[in-house]
């Protein structure tokens, strides 16, 4: 990985700054630069799941291209994102569309626990709650 630092890196791969000014970028891929980034400010989630989200960002950009990152909302919810340069004809965005989809149903659970993990670590909002009311929207 290169010298730049997170804020600079957060800022590449979700493109337009002041649009995503308040969403947290967890990782991501870029067609364009071969790279993929993870953010180290969430450095203590397992190993497992980092494994995974690095597989499924390189995967994405393999099938469709451009920028994919997954991120947060200001609120704590997993959020999925995909760009492309101007004039791209290779890049699928009805591919895209549809591959998000299909990651969000096959990643659900991965995703509440990244969701609750947020909620917890950076929005001190109490665990136990979050858990209780996770347990309320499966029944």
């Amino acid at each position: 990985m290169d010298n730049r630092n997170n804020e600079e890196m957060n800022q590449e791969m979700t493109g337009n700054v002041d649009a995503d000014r308040f969403r947290v970028v967890l990782c991501g891929a870029n067609a364009y630069e071969k790279k993929y980034y993870f953010n180290n400010k969430f450095d203590k989630i397992p190993e497992n799941i980092k494994e995974e989200l690095h597989i499924i960002c390189v995967l994405f950009t393999e099938e469709v291209g451009g920028i994919f990152t997954i991120g947060f909302t200001p609120y704590g919810d997993v959020e999925m994102d995909t760009q492309h340069e101007e004039g791209d004809l290779l890049y699928d965005d009805i591919g895209a569309e549809l591959l998000m989809k299909e990651i969000r149903r096959k990643k659900a659970e991965m995703f509440r626990a990244l969701s609750i993990y947020f909620k917890v670590t950076f929005l001190h909002q109490d665990a136990a709650e979050l858990l209780e009311q996770d347990d309320e929207e499966e029944e």
